[in-house]
């Protein structure tokens, strides 16, 4: 009896420490599935915010990659654009050194000088030429009175200058 009282306590205290072992541990397993569940959840919220940032980055990226283009683009034509300005700026030096080079009058070249050209003219014919001789060779008649001599050419492009150079 004695031994069957110890085994019977030793029983009892085994299968009360069991018992409570197995609640905890029960109690462990609904925390841990809680903690998993937790997780899972917070896993597929990361998951979410991972591909609508790699969504973001890819946009980026195309963006990034499109203003690229657009500043080639608008180098190339800044680059023609300033190469024509410089070649603009530089035709108008150029045209001003020789409006200035040419800002002078001109005298009055010898009377009917255009006229006197026909005669070597292919296309006039001999009797027009020696009639154009004839008349050149004649003394002016009635002109005796001398007007002041003007200029061939007067020199007007002063304005022009001033503008080229503004």
């Amino acid at each position: 009896q004695v031994q069957f009282a110890a085994f019977k306590q030793f029983c009892d205290d085994t299968t009360v420490e069991k018992k409570r072992a197995i609640e905890e541990a029960n109690e462990q397993i609904d925390m841990l599935k809680a903690d998993i569940e937790k997780y899972t959840a917070t896993s597929a919220q990361l998951t979410k915010e991972i591909a609508e940032h790699d969504e973001d980055i890819s946009v980026w990226t195309g963006d990034q990659k499109a203003a690229t283009k657009v500043r080639e683009i608008e180098k190339t034509d800044y680059d023609t654009l300033h190469q024509d300005y410089s070649e603009s700026v530089d035709a108008l030096q150029r045209a001003i050194a020789v409006l200035k080079q040419q800002s002078h009058d001109r005298k009055q070249a010898a009377s009917l000088v255009q006229v006197s050209a026909l005669k070597e003219l292919a296309l006039i014919p001999e009797s027009a030429k020696k009639t154009l001789d004839a008349f050149l060779q004649q003394e002016p008649e009635g002109l005796e009175v001398s007007a002041p001599e003007a200029h061939g050419y007067e020199f007007q492009s002063h304005g022009v200058i001033e503008m080229l150079e503004k």
